[in-house]
């Protein structure tokens, strides 16, 4: 009875990709869940016909033959000006090999090796797919998290090759998607460096006190939540009743324009505050 709910749970999400999990020589099916939850994401807007409030919709149209239909659309490449190629789906799955279809390994590293700015914020649940793979899925989530290790390898993924990082939480491995080297733009690329390259050290130490008063041992990241969606909410909410907008007051802060006014006020703001 207990198998037929955990099934039946299961079964309200949609795996996203299926494969092969190999670690060496340790393979295994696994199917990748989205660990984003849609219905906690943002509030959508549909664009409406402002007289009549008709929803606009969007044709595909040639502009020879007019509106086609979704079976009348294939994927080309343009090779040169308004000349196509045909590429068929089937063509371009049959340049993947068995091992290209599959999550390949190729490292462990230590958890804080990776830089945050290769994470492109797309993150999954693997579960072991059938019974046969179980063991396995157990035994690699075992060892991955008493190693205190994190596995980086590469999978076709939404129809190109992805980087992705592996890690045990809960007795349960993650996905996380990266991005390649090649595809992260340089600090210096986008941002000059400051002018200010060298500050006076009463400054910098006091913006280290500041930091250190807002230390955090026990962070807990569910304590934070998506205001502005909420407010978004209400006013949707107060819209759809007919009751009157209401903005919420603006919390004034005092000008500073001393950094180091600035600096002693929010110590002293910190400091009095409530632990």
């Amino acid at each position: 009875m207990a198998t037929k709910k955990k099934d039946r749970a299961k079964s309200k999400h949609r795996a996203s990709w299926k494969g092969n999990s190999s670690f060496g020589l340790v393979s295994f099916p696994v199917q990748a869940f989205n660990a984003h939850n849609p219905e906690q994401s943002d509030i959508h807007f549909h664009q409406l016909h402002a007289t009549c409030h008709r929803r606009i919709h969007y044709e595909k149209v040639c502009p020879i033959h007019g509106e086609v239909s979704k079976d009348e659309i294939v994927s080309g490449y343009e090779y040169s000006k308004g000349k196509y190629v045909d590429v068929e789906p089937e063509e371009l799955d049959a340049l993947r090999t068995e091992t290209e279809r599959s999550l390949t390994i190729d490292a462990f590293v230590e958890p804080d090796s990776i830089d945050p700015i290769y994470f492109d914020g797309r993150m999954y649940y693997l579960a072991p797919d059938g019974p046969v793979a179980e063991e396995r899925y157990t035994v690699i989530v075992e060892a991955l998290d008493r190693e205190g290790r994190r596995g980086v390898g590469q999978v076709v993924f939404s129809g190109k090759d992805q980087l992705a990082l592996v890690r045990p939480d809960q007795r349960v491995l993650q996905m996380a998607m990266l991005n390649y080297a090649a595809e992260i733009r340089r600090p210096r690329e986008v941002v000059a460096a400051a002018r200010h390259a060298h500050v006076g050290g009463r400054k910098v130490q006091l913006a280290q006190t500041l930091i250190r008063s807002w230390i955090t041992r026990d962070f807990d990241f569910a304590a934070y939540e998506d205001r502005y969606r909420e407010k978004l909410k209400e006013l949707i909410d107060a819209k759809v009743e007919g009751r009157e907008i209401v903005a919420p007051e603006e919390e004034e802060r005092p000008e500073v324009v001393n950094l180091m006014d600035a600096l002693k006020k929010e110590h002293l703001a910190r400091a009095c505050r409530p632990s």
